[in-house]
């Protein structure tokens, strides 16, 4: 059967390129870079090289990079590092009501614990008004955090704007950029990041090795404890396969980046313009304007989308229906509930992702399918277009 992978945002298949750049660091360069000897000083090395790479990628310096294990532990110390380091100055948090679940759950552990946090409300096309954050702002204010790319419906948000008034108001900014990285230009000084979230297996590097950057001067709390690997903020023998990985495939997306834009942009407008024009009542979710240009969120009304899904699935296709970590769940999605679309077509949504071995031959045959699908499905559906849901 034909296999057809439009699910980049869940994940990305490691590139051959970091796959020999890793191989290595399983077998004769397998030393611990904690310890003295050569063996240890050459994985030492190499591990730093790759910090450097991963810093390139989004205008930092190397000393700013501490590795994690994956974007939401990157997601859990910056909230409950800057939480606890801040706590003398205060105990309130600004998030929105679309962040992954990574921030919003660690925002609810923190509200049983004492803390307020005030959840933004999105206009319908994902975004935050900058407004809404400067009157959320009180003197107890220690964190803002902001995703920068939406995993559901690829929003970016207006980072330096969100910045400025965070700065202006001397409260640390976040933000989770798992989605963005190597998908959009990011510059950390340029924008006024304190903090920010990644990951390398949305990059094309290997799942379990992530990344927090920290600004030089801010200071948050550690969130492992033990020896004094990453500079005494992040204990733990370090991830030596992770993170050579995760270095070439940095450094793979910032010699790609323009070229890979254009690609994955083109390719999600063909599709959505083949969507539309051949499936009546379907609706595309987020703003086109400020976008991933590698997502197309879309809503096919009357049917729901776990049997698009599975029905694709049978005609060798990947997609999903929304972020990931949570296509399990039956509850509504609540990102696209945030964005007030009602919850009839929230069921009917799917979130088709394009990445760099996505071809137009691949989109072509994921339409023709989808038209014979959503067809088929609406002919057996006890809603239509006419009665309604």
């Amino acid at each position: 059967m034909r296999q057809v992978y439009l699910d980049y945002s869940a994940t990305t298949p490691v590139k051959e390129a970091v796959l020999k750049e890793m191989l290595p660091y399983f077998t004769e360069n397998f030393g611990n870079p904690s310890t003295g000897y050569k063996i240890g000083q050459t994985a030492r090395e190499a591990m730093n090289s790759a910090r450097r790479k991963v810093a390139d990628l989004i205008g930092a310096e190397g000393e700013e990079v501490y590795f994690t294990s994956s974007g939401t532990e990157s997601d859990n110390w910056a909230v409950f590092g800057a939480a606890d380091a801040k706590k003398e100055k205060g105990n309130h948090i600004i998030t929105t009501k679309t962040e992954h679940h990574a921030m919003l759950h660690s925002c609810e552990f923190l509200e049983k614990r004492g803390y307020e946090v005030t959840y933004l409300d999105v206009e319908c096309d994902g975004r935050v008004n900058p407004k809404a954050l400067e009157e959320a702002v009180t003197d107890k204010t220690i964190l803002i955090s902001v995703i920068f790319a939406n995993n559901e419906v690829g929003t970016l948000q207006p980072i330096k704007e969100l910045c400025e008034i965070a700065k202006k108001h001397n409260v640390l900014f976040h933000t989770d950029a798992v989605q963005a990285l190597g998908n959009v230009p990011i510059d950390v000084k340029e924008l006024g990041i304190d903090l920010m979230s990644v990951t390398a297996h949305k990059i094309y590097g290997p799942k379990g090795i992530g990344a927090l950057y920290i600004k030089n001067g801010v200071t948050i709390s550690n969130f492992m404890h033990g020896g004094e690997q990453e500079n005494k903020k992040r204990a733990g023998t370090e991830n030596m396969t992770g993170i050579v990985g995760f270095g070439k495939a940095a450094e793979l997306a910032k010699n790609n980046l323009e070229a890979h834009i254009q690609k994955i942009t083109e390719l999600r407008n063909y599709f959505i313009d083949q969507i539309t024009s051949k499936i009546s009542d379907v609706a595309v979710n987020g703003s086109m304007e400020h976008r991933h240009p590698g997502n197309a969120n879309i809503t096919f009304k009357y049917i729901e989308g776990e049997s698009i899904l599975i029905s694709l699935d049978q005609k060798g296709i990947a997609a999903s229906t929304g972020s990931a970590c949570s296509s399990a769940s039956q509850t509504p999605s609540h990102v696209l509930s945030a964005m007030k679309i009602p919850i009839e077509d929230i069921h009917g949504t799917l979130r088709f992702s394009f990445g760099d071995f996505t071809t137009k031959d691949d989109l072509d045959y994921a339409v023709k399918e989808l038209v014979h699908i959503v067809d088929r499905l609406r002919s057996i559906s006890a809603v239509s277009s006419k009665k309604g849901w």
